[in-house]
């Protein structure tokens, strides 16, 4: 997604409004203003980035920069890629050489690690699985067995949407320690569901596309700064240089079709309401509030977006008075933990007085249905000792702070059957399109299906206005 001189045939004066100024609306706004169009984007909070942000805390550790959540992404993530690459934050969200993920038995107190060679697929895993110590001989021969049963599957195939990855498992003989040392260790992270409660399209996509299209697709990559750094700074900046109008504290109230376009409704706060004259329209909110903006008929049945559940996500955050973790980050089996990270440095612990030898860790617990509304309290008293089994160099270490983040609507659930639920970006109404990680992008509910979603809408957009094919983002690999 690189910038463009505009084309000398563009339509004399095209406007666009998108509304959302998460990754689905940037990533919208960028391709629509490189196009040439003159884009306004509209979000109703007082920062873009959406759910991949940072805020300021200032708590007993002194005033730490706190990412809401722990975010990764893939090699294999290609749009997302491309979105840091048009924004210039390459550099400040770097990819491991090659995967390397080390995973502890809480039960047993091993160390496992899955990592690749430079060896072709499905070679280059084989390896880290004959080595890997939370599986039995058995069971590792059973996991390679259900790899190439799974290698043999259409992610895209509707009937694949309507069955659950659990069963799926079960039926290709994967055990319960199976499911939760390997299938679940990935698949909970990246569907933020367990297999038993995910699409086995959505699955199939996943493990297919990071574990089987090509040796470096699963290496991972995350932001050394804070998310906010990234996708709210950065980003704004690129919006700008692009010509974008951005109105943040900005909330879209109506969408209406007039002879000329599309007239947005929007109120800003102390500056009243304002009407927004636009060609096209990119709706790039959530699946509740796109239902509740979208005119009548823009969808064939639009109550299906009402369908359409959420999962939650909840990260719990501790600072140390010691180094605790000598490695980046590490993955939980046998144990409540699932993915702990150093966030020692991107959140500013160091520099701060009192902060030199301290180390904050952020424990990232996915598909958090069970936990996401209980106690402060609660969460401490069952993870704080949870930790000290897991990190030895945790005993003794005085807790200087521990608080949580809570995402009750985080992602879309990858249930069986959301698929057919799922909208596409052109909607029946001509010039209004849809973004976001949840609409029909084939992806799970990642950084990777939002952009993907915003390149498609601006995409649709502007083949509609009559852009030529050569002039239209290019679609990531």
């Amino acid at each position: 997604m690189t910038s463009a001189a505009r084309p000398p045939g563009r339509p004399q004066g095209a406007a666009a409004v998108v509304i959302g100024g998460g990754l689905a609306g940037t990533a919208a706004a960028l391709a629509l203003a490189d196009a040439g169009l003159r884009v306004t984007l509209v979000e109703g909070r007082p920062r873009l980035g959406g759910l991949v942000f940072s805020f300021r805390r200032d708590g007993a550790a002194g005033e730490l920069t706190v990412d809401n959540g722990q975010h990764v992404y893939l090699r294999c993530c290609t749009a997302y890629g491309a979105f840091l690459e048009r924004i210039g934050a390459t550099h400040l969200a770097p990819l491991q050489d090659r995967m390397d993920v080390p995973v502890l038995d809480a039960d047993r107190m091993r160390l496992g690690r899955l990592r690749r060679t430079a060896l072709p697929v499905p070679l280059h895993l084989a390896k880290s699985l004959a080595l890997y110590p939370h599986l039995t001989p058995a069971e590792r021969a059973g996991v390679v067995r259900a790899t190439l049963a799974l290698k043999s599957l259409d992610p895209a195939d509707p009937a694949l949407d309507g069955v659950d990855f659990g069963s799926w498992l079960r039926r290709h003989g994967q055990t319960s320690r199976a499911i939760e040392a390997l299938w679940d260790l990935v698949g909970i992270a990246t569907l933020n569901a367990t297999a038993g409660d995910a699409s086995l399209g959505l699955a199939a996509k996943v493990f297919k596309t990071g574990l089987l299209s090509a040796p470096g697709a699963a290496d991972i990559g995350w932001a050394r700064v804070p998310l906010g750094d990234v996708h709210g700074t950065l980003a704004r900046t690129a919006l700008e240089k692009a010509g974008v109008r951005i109105a943040l504290r900005t909330r879209a109230e109506a969408l209406s079709r007039t002879d000329d376009g599309w007239q947005v409704s929007v109120a800003n706060g102390p500056h009243g309401r304002e009407r927004l004259a636009a060609d096209t329209v990119v709706l790039a909110v959530p699946q509740r509030e796109t239902h509740a903006l979208l005119p009548d008929g823009a969808l064939a049945d639009r109550d299906r977006l009402l369908e359409i559940g959420t999962a939650p996500i909840l990260n719990l955050h501790v600072v140390y008075d010691r180094k605790v973790l000598r490695r980046p980050f590490f993955a939980a089996v046998g144990s409540p933990v699932q993915w702990v990270f150093d966030r020692t440095d991107a959140s500013g612990l160091a520099g701060l007085p009192g902060g030199a030898g301290c180390q904050y860790l952020a424990v990232s617990q996915s598909a958090a249905q069970e936990e996401i509304d209980e106690p402060v309290a609660k969460l401490r008293a069952r993870y704080l000792p949870e930790l000290e089994r897991l990190l030895p160099a945790a005993r003794g270490a005085r807790i200087r702070d521990f608080f949580v983040t809570r995402e009750r609507t985080a992602t879309f659930a990858p249930a069986p059957g959301v698929g057919r639920l799922r909208p596409a970006a052109r909607t029946q109404a001509p010039g209004l399109y849809l973004a976001g990680a949840w609409t029909a992008t084939g992806w799970p509910a990642t950084m990777e299906s939002a952009v993907r979603s915003g390149t498609a809408a601006a995409g649709e957009a502007l083949t509609e206005l009559g852009f030529p094919q050569g002039q239209l983002p290019q679609e990531a690999a």
